[in-house]
């Protein structure tokens, strides 16, 4: 049976060559859409001479890869630095640039808006952002519905850049804020359950639990091993991969890794990426030789190398939400010990395919890596069994259910408050006559 082919907006606060899970995952469901026919419009960051080079130079997939779909179409919107983290975007205010007119020409069937917090304002506190919520105007006028994809722990992010004072402060309005964003959209997704719950606490309004955060298991496989980086290198390795700052947490590990070092001498960790943190973690890591790596930023079958070489992914973050990395390793057959947080517990099965360590423990986070490389035999199942346990979540399975999902929105939206775009400009063009 023939689908119906859906117009579909996507509006995101992160995408290439802005590098992190969002945009990866943003990329992916755009891709998926076009492949099954869809037409997509994609209102994404755009990147300009305010961030450094490096960011100009990243090839990670982007734009360049879906131009070749007849049926895909773009819009990059102005863009600044993140005024706590300037390697990440934040729109410009609504002033400069609308996305109600965006929507009013492509006309979708549904709008899908992802990472909404960080494009109002919500990170910086309002200090940036585009000063209104996104697509909710549009919804309004026309009834079209209009779905979020919650990403990022607002929370931990609020309370690691602004500190424990200010946060104390402003914690009290929180879930007004919070109820306030999320009752503006049909629904709001959560990929973790754990998470979904602990904002339901918070006056979070329509919120549901949807695994749209997928890992691409063709891509990321143990067979990868033939990309090694380092394949005359054999000592036992750590592996991390992420932002190098603050809300991921990598200091830990350096407070981790002589505790781990004093039982295992040769052992190797490795930290994949950037962030603002990596001139400061870099001169930590130096009092440890070549125990201790910097690799900086990594693409393509490097970095599937990487993720199938380590014998042990690390991931000290707990502000993670259902963390792509997490299911990057276990794809490629590398067993995880992450701290537990929100939507950890639901990727690592302790015992099973790797551990969950208290957080901010840096004691217990080595003593679970020790136990892994000091057990073979466990190792071993660990091992074999990574990857099985991150299969219902390939790519194909997600964006199915999500397909799904876009489809009963639509299907159950009430055409009586429908209208349509060229009324809405009919509208708009009468008032401007008339002043």
């Amino acid at each position: 049976m023939n689908k119906q082919r859906l117009r579909i907006a996507i509006i995101t606060g992160l995408y290439a060559p802005f590098l992190s899970g969002i945009s990866i995952g943003v990329h992916q469901r755009v891709k998926w859409l076009l492949q099954q026919g869809h037409e997509v419009f994609l209102i994404h960051p755009g990147v300009n001479e305010l961030y450094s080079q490096e960011i100009f130079k990243r090839s990670i997939p982007g734009i360049e890869e879906v131009q070749s779909f007849s049926n895909f179409s773009s819009y990059t919107y102005p863009t600044q630095p993140l005024i706590f983290y300037k390697s990440l975007p934040v729109p410009l205010h609504y002033s400069y640039w609308n996305d109600t007119k965006l929507l009013l020409n492509f006309e979708p069937d549904i709008v899908v808006v992802e990472e909404a917090p960080q494009m109002i304002g919500y990170y910086s506190f309002f200090f940036q952002g585009y000063g209104r919520l996104i697509g909710s105007e549009y919804a309004k006028l026309t009834g079209t519905p209009t779905i979020t994809l919650f990403h990022t722990d607002i929370i931990a992010y609020i309370k690691y850049y602004l500190g424990d004072l200010f946060f104390c402060l402003i914690s009290p309005i929180i879930p007004t804020l919070i109820k306030h964003f999320s009752e503006a959209y049909d629904v709001n997704y959560f990929s973790s359950q754990e998470q979904l719950a602990r904002y339901r606490k918070m006056k979070l309004q329509r919120g549901e639990y949807l695994p749209y955060q997928g890992v691409d298991c063709n891509k990321f496989h143990p067979q990868n091993i033939c990309y090694d980086p380092i394949p005359d290198d054999h000592r036992p390795t750590l592996l991390f991969v992420g932002r190098i700052s603050a809300e991921k947490n990598v200091s830990l590990l350096l407070q981790a890794y002589p505790l781990i070092a004093a039982r295992i001498p040769d052992v190797h960790l490795v930290m994949v990426g950037s962030g603002p943190l990596y001139s400061k973690i870099q001169r930590h890591a130096q009092k440890f030789g070549s125990g201790i790596t910097m690799w900086g930023e990594s693409y393509g079958k490097q970095l599937l190398g990487w993720f199938a070489r380590a014998d042990v992914f690390v991931n000290p973050s707990v502000s993670e939400n259902f963390c792509t990395t997490n299911n990057e390793a276990l794809a490629s057959g590398t067993p995880v010990v992450a701290a537990l947080a929100p939507s950890t517990a639901e990727q690592v099965t302790p015992g099973y395919n790797g551990f969950l360590a208290e957080p901010n423990n840096p004691k217990d986070f080595a003593q679970k890596v020790i136990t892994i490389l000091e057990n073979p035999d466990l190792k071993a199942k660990m091992t074999q069994q990574a990857r099985p346990s991150i299969l219902k979540f390939d790519w194909s399975a997600c964006m199915e259910k999500f397909e799904d999902k876009l489809y009963q929105h639509i299907n159950s939206r009430l055409p009586r408050f429908a209208r349509t775009a060229d009324s809405i400009r009919q509208d708009d063009s009468r008032k401007y006559h008339n002043k």
